[in-house]
């Protein structure tokens, strides 16, 4: 067994680090969609209506579906949803 560390999950079970560090941004842009969904008490059929898909893909993001959401659609659900995204671009350590 290996004491290996990783800084995240994603570096853990991710065969890249890009594929690591692509997961990552979609985790904290579905988290913040569920959380925004959740505390503003949007049924799933409104948030279909205002991010232009169907209730069963809202559905989707809601049971945390990670792999059926790529960066772009997650940014386009999160700037319908009249969310802010901002992004930082840090050198390696």
């Amino acid at each position: 067994m290996s004491n290996e560390r990783f800084a995240s999950v994603w570096d853990a079970i991710e065969d890249t680090p890009e594929a690591a560090e692509n997961m990552k941004l979609r985790s904290v842009l579905l988290t913040a969609l569920k959380n925004h969904l959740t505390r503003t008490e949007m049924s799933q059929t409104q948030a279909a209506k205002l991010f232009g898909v169907t209730q069963p893909r809202v559905s989707d993001l809601m049971r945390g579906k990670i792999n059926l959401f790529g960066l772009d659609a997650l940014v386009n659900m999160a700037t319908a949803a009249g969310l802010h995204i901002e992004m930082r671009v840090l050198e390696a350590a």
